[in-house]
């Protein structure tokens, strides 16, 4: 709120953050003042090496990157689980002491596994990590993502599974990432989705569908509403802008994404 309380202009029922890898052409000093100039108070998946820049702005991450073995090789393999536990045992405190919470990780790809034995495995890998987020205050959060279009074979791309997940997990310290863009092409429907899923909604992302361009007119998700919808749920977290800009005046577009989704 205080990035929006100083530029001016914003409602303040949103907090915006950005996608860093979305803006890859632009420094992340660059970025960080253009951010702050429209209101930005977070950068979206930044390392722990990067977090850093945006504190020296006044911006926090409010998605943390980093985890072991990326989208494809998550919490649904047992093999999988050692590296992503080291990784995180040593990652949690450095994360507190930048002041975050929120630190993403994925499912993996089925791989022919079941999503009804990927939900046990994603349970068991969980259990380990869980105390360790409780320890230092932080959420764990699964990112859902589309399996038909860019992330094929990947497990948590409906958000009933996720749900579910949640629901094995049994801990405020595990929550979804629930991507818009994702989410509108898997199964549609999302504001009465993420109405009934709030509580297990942690973090949120946008992107234009088709495509993953601007989230204007020019395609066909209605963000007004949908943020209006995510107010409604007494959410307080951030909405991270995650689209990939057309146009070649990269931050006039983000100034438009934060501008539609400030409702």
């Amino acid at each position: 709120m205080a990035a929006a309380e100083r530029v001016g202009g914003l409602k303040g029922r949103i907090n915006h953050s950005v996608c860093r890898w979305c803006y890859g052409k632009i420094s992340l000093e660059d970025l960080c003042v253009a951010a702050r100039d429209m209101g930005i108070g977070s950068i979206d998946l930044l390392g722990l090496d990067e977090i850093p820049v945006a504190r020296k702005h006044d911006l926090t991450c409010a998605m943390v990157s980093g985890v072991p073995g990326g989208i494809t090789k998550g919490l649904n393999r047992r093999e999988n689980h050692e590296g992503i536990v080291k990784w995180f045992e040593e990652a949690a405190p450095k994360v507190a002491a930048l002041g975050c919470v929120n630190v993403i990780c994925f499912s993996g790809n089925r791989a022919g596994m079941s999503d009804e034995e990927g939900l046990g495995v994603c349970a068991e890998g969980l259990k380990r990590l869980l105390p360790v987020a409780e320890r230092h205050k932080l959420v764990l959060v699964m990112e859902l993502l589309n399996s038909k279009v860019d992330h094929h074979d990947y497990m948590c791309d409906h958000t009933k599974w996720g749900v579910d997940l949640c629901k094995r997990a049994g801990s405020e310290r595990f929550k979804l990432l629930y991507d818009i863009y994702h989410m509108q092409i898997m199964e549609g429907d999302v504001i009465r989705t993420l109405k009934e899923s709030a509580g297990c909604i942690a973090h949120y992302h946008t992107g234009g569908v088709p495509g993953r361009h601007e989230i204007d007119e020019s395609q066909e998700i209605y963000y007004p509403a949908v943020m209006q919808a995510v107010v409604e749920t007494g959410y307080k977290g951030f909405v991270a802008q995650e689209f990939i800009p057309k146009r070649p005046d990269v931050l006039a577009s983000l100034k438009q994404g934060v501008k539609i989704c400030d409702v």
